[in-house]
């Protein structure tokens, strides 16, 4: 009896439900293609029915974070609506916020992978690129004022959701790692034109507050 259509959207889920656990944990090189099969519960020859190759996975593995429209859900009081015209402040937030920070597992690839791809092969740097680059464009979209270019401001923002997190999650010193994630999002959200500081519920608004006073 052949499988319902369903079937092959939901194997493929878990495989990416898979990988992005195990890439966020080991990095894109330290984890095989038959660790990801095995974490989603499938043999390792099913691998290449629903993926040509591990970068095209890591593809959707990083995209995740911008489309799956559950992934909000795994965090108490961060909410993404990439329809509305106010997602650029709303990624922002989200991607700096303190439960994106704890929740490594769950989090965006991107904040795991950076020195793995910058010495992996062109294919897995033009993934990485790709999904920057689709980041970049949200941002772009509902930057306000006419302060500057809106793609610069656009990227810059991008590189310091990314590198600001990339870097938080290095230090030892947990409130210092909390203070540069606020200061990122203050002049993140101050490139964008978007007025307000961190959401209460994110449980980060003193630091928000000390931080864009050191700004100023």
């Amino acid at each position: 009896m052949p499988y319902p259509p369903e079937h092959s959207r939901e194997v493929r889920k878990k495989i990416v439900e898979s990988a992005r656990r195990l890439f966020n944990r080991y990095g894109f090189d330290g984890v095989s293609l038959k660790q990801i099969m095995a974490g989603a519960g499938l043999t390792h020859g099913g691998f290449y029915t629903y993926f040509p190759s591990k970068s095209d996975l890591y593809v959707e593995v990083l995209g995740c974070f911008f489309t799956d429209k559950e992934w909000k859900s795994c965090w108490e009081g961060v909410e993404v609506d990439l329809s509305s015209g106010n997602a650029g402040p709303e990624v922002v937030r989200a991607y700096l916020s303190r439960q994106h920070f704890e929740d490594v597992e769950n989090s965006c690839p991107m904040t795991a992978l950076p020195t793995d791809v910058a010495r992996s092969s062109k294919s897995t740097k033009q993934a990485f690129e790709t999904v920057f680059k689709a980041m970049v464009s949200v941002l772009g979209r509902s930057t306000r004022g006419n302060n500057g270019p809106r793609r610069d401001h656009a990227q810059a923002m991008a590189a310091l959701c990314v590198g600001g997190m990339v870097v938080a999650r290095a230090m030892a010193d947990r409130g210092y790692a909390d203070e540069l994630r606020d200061a990122c999002m203050v002049v993140a959200l101050e490139l964008g034109g978007w007025s307000g500081g961190r959401r209460s519920k994110n449980g980060d608004s003193r630091r928000t507050q000390r931080a864009r006073a050191a700004a100023s």
